[in-house]
């Protein structure tokens, strides 16, 4: 049988590199035991013997195949991995491209934990407004709630950088994170710090609008802010330290309306009780959370609540909800609040809750963000009402004593 001249420097298909002389001698040797077996005869396999393949087989499978031999067990394979890609929608695609990693460090483009931030602030605010003395008026209450909005903007951007900080070289590991700025090299931390001690310079100034007392009550909030991310390194609870930090405000309406919390007894008692009800409504409503990232924190090393009570977890959130509203209403009765506190603000939180538990499908990482994001609105937005309407009620009552007096 004639044997084809193979000309120096060949590539072979499959390796893609020239082919040496001692793979020629093997690749003559199966073509010479191939040919001993009749054209349609169907021999049995060998290593050294192949039957005539009845369709061409590619050498390299589509990109679409490859992908999905890779799982979650190798995020490290690149092929598992999308990359990065600048946003082209929403607040961030319209800034200067060099803006963008910056944009993304402070989540400027995701502002549910600014909401979860600011809650607590309004709650005290309208908590503490019928106890200053006179009433604060509708348009103190107004500024004063401004003034919150914008430092729970500027705070949790500070707290967001700080944890990337400790997080960049956790962040890489976990599906939801591998793309932060810190963690995909975007910036470096020296100007990631920078830029966060330009944010807590920029909250210490909007601190300074408040009385003077509010320096005292706000400033030991940033050990919370710093301690936050190595509580997920040494403990399964790091929502419970989440929401010391997120309630803090729920302290800072009562000192920023005048109220006086060390000589107020009623008020020191109402600002206490509103802190523990929202330290409580922060540990369920993250664990929620926590839930979207639990098999890479697992992988990872990070600990988290969802981590440790997988198999219970609506049961530990329906616990929390009760203790969440059983505080609310101690916290009113504490503070003087009348009906419409109790039949708003708690009736609605005890609704809102028990329906975002029974719904929630925490296998669902959409389902699990869903919830998180309008959750806030929903059960925060009621309590809100309820507290509003109770203020609204309470200073038409004292305006109307003022005049007949």
């Amino acid at each position: 049988m004639h044997r084809p001249t193979i000309p120096n420097g060949t590539r072979c298909l499959l390796s893609r590199r020239p082919i040496s002389p001692n793979s020629w001698t093997l690749l003559r040797q199966l073509h010479k035991n191939a040919s001993k077996h009749p054209r349609n005869a169907a021999p049995a396999s060998t290593a050294l013997s192949f039957p005539e393949p009845r369709h061409i087989i590619p050498a390299f499978p589509p990109s679409s195949c490859r992908r999905e031999a890779h799982t979650i067990d190798s995020p490290s394979s690149a092929a598992a991995i999308e990359p990065y890609s600048p946003p082209t929608s929403g607040i961030l695609s319209r800034l200067p491209k060099s803006w963008v990693p910056y944009g993304e460090l402070i989540r400027i483009d995701k502002p549910t934990g600014t909401y979860y931030l600011f809650f607590p602030c309004l709650f005290s605010t309208l908590m503490a407004a019928p106890l200053a003395v006179p009433a604060a008026s509708p348009l103190s209450v107004i500024g004063t709630t401004a003034l919150f909005f914008a430092g729970a903007l500027i705070m949790r951007g500070a707290g967001c950088s700080i944890n990337d900080l400790w997080d960049r070289n956790l962040d890489p590991h976990v599906t939801r994170t591998r793309h932060r700025p810190l963690a995909r090299g975007a910036i470096t931390p020296f100007k990631a710090l920078t830029y966060t001690g330009v944010q807590l310079l920029a909250g210490l100034g909007i601190l300074l609008q408040f009385p003077t007392s509010c320096l005292f009550y706000g400033i030991p909030s940033l050990l919370f802010v710093a301690s936050y991310p190595l509580a997920k390194r040494v403990t399964y609870y790091p929502q419970f330290v989440l929401g010391l930090t997120f309630s803090w405000g729920a302290i800072m309406g009562f000192p920023a309306l005048g109220v006086d919390l060390l000589s107020n007894s009623s008020a020191l008692s109402a600002a206490a009780l509103l802190y523990a009800s929202n330290v409580s409504w922060t540990v369920l409503y993250d664990m929620i959370y926590a839930h979207m990232d639990i098999k890479d924190d697992a992988k990872a090393g990070i600990k988290s609540i969802a981590l440790k009570h997988d198999a219970d977890t609506k049961k530990i959130l329906t616990a929390l909800a009760a203790v969440q509203i059983g505080l609310l209403g101690a916290a009113g009765m504490a503070a003087g609040a009348g009906p419409a506190f109790f039949v708003g603000s708690c009736g609605g939180a005890a609704l809102t809750l028990g329906w975002m538990i029974k719904r929630v499908n925490l296998k669902s990482v959409k389902d699990c963000w869903w919830w998180f994001v309008n959750g806030c609105w929903i059960t925060g937005g009621v309590i809100s009402l309820g507290l509003g309407a109770d203020y609204l009620v309470r200073y038409a009552q004292d305006e109307t004593e003022t005049k007949e007096v």
